[in-house]
């Protein structure tokens, strides 16, 4: 199976100064980022970044030998069934896979362009514990929980 690729970006947590960490916005009461608070975010997103990658590349190699393996010709119906319900769950698998990895790219991009940490709806700080406990957030809890409700 051939998806779209991600463009895959590490940031060094050495690289990253104290006027990095200041430049991000915080939520209104939060102080501002401290350099080691965000190389520990930065470390914790490029492992997921490798974990995620090794992740798509073994669920999308196991979904390519699902997609060309060839149902026997003595398959009955729950058999035929059963291999379909298998292919859509490891295609469920691979996508959402895909996009975790995707957030966690976009979540270190964000970090180099000194916009991590800002929500991509409202623009006010996410909140430095919502990022500690998700570093891939985009929406402070105002905006998500709007979201949510649609």
């Amino acid at each position: 199976m051939t998806s779209p690729e991600v463009s895959i970006i590490v940031v060094d947590p050495a690289s990253i100064k104290p006027a990095d960490a200041r430049a991000l916005p915080v939520r209104e009461g939060d102080e501002p980022w401290k350099v080691a608070e965000l190389r520990t975010i930065v470390k914790a997103l490029n492992g997921d970044v490798e974990r995620l990658v090794d992740e798509v590349e073994t669920t999308e190699a196991e979904l390519d030998d699902l997609l060309h393996t060839a149902e026997g010709s003595g398959d009955d119906q729950a058999d035929a069934g059963s291999t379909a319900l298998e292919r859509e769950q490891e295609m469920s698998i691979v996508h959402n896979t895909r996009e975790m990895l995707e957030q966690s790219v976009d979540a270190l991009r964000r970090v180099q362009h000194h916009q991590y940490g800002a929500c991509v709806v409202c623009g006010k700080g996410i909140g430095k514990a919502r990022l500690m406990a998700f570093p891939r957030a985009t929406h402070c809890v105002s905006c998500k929980q709007r979201e949510e409700r649609r």
